[in-house]
């Protein structure tokens, strides 16, 4: 799958620092989730929204450098691929001013059926939204 990146920014505020005065690892997982999120409803319509459901079926994340108050932080995401209801998802953020990577993350989606909660393949027209 030839996928685009998805960007978006943030700044990271003091409610995100924990008590070793870094960004809290729990709040990496909700910001690979908001992303995801912000892609899927950039991409989709309110009728596929209406329609499908994703849910998380695992998160691989990999801590690479720490992030502070006050950091500018690109988040990155694209779908590396798909097969039947589950999508791979990759996520990156990186601090703009020194260009390290934070954190890397990898997570299995799948997707569902929104009346049924049943998984449900991703067709044609899901796949085309993010190549």
């Amino acid at each position: 799958m030839n996928a685009k990146i998805f960007e978006s920014h943030i700044i990271v505020p003091q409610s995100a620092i924990d008590d070793m005065n870094h960004v809290n690892n729990v709040v990496y997982l909700q910001w690979i989730q908001d992303i995801a999120k912000q892609h899927w409803e950039t991409k989709t319509n309110q009728e596929i929204r209406n329609t499908y459901v994703w849910v998380v079926l695992n998160h691989y994340i990999e801590y690479h450098n720490p992030a502070l108050k006050n950091d500018e932080l690109i988040l990155q995401t694209w779908i590396d691929h798909h097969h039947g209801a589950k999508s791979e998802r990759h996520t990156k953020i990186i601090n703009t001013s020194t260009q390290k990577v934070i954190v890397t993350a990898k997570t299995m989606w799948c997707l569902l059926h929104k009346e049924t909660l049943r998984p449900t393949r991703i067709n044609q027209e899901i796949s085309t939204l993010f190549s």
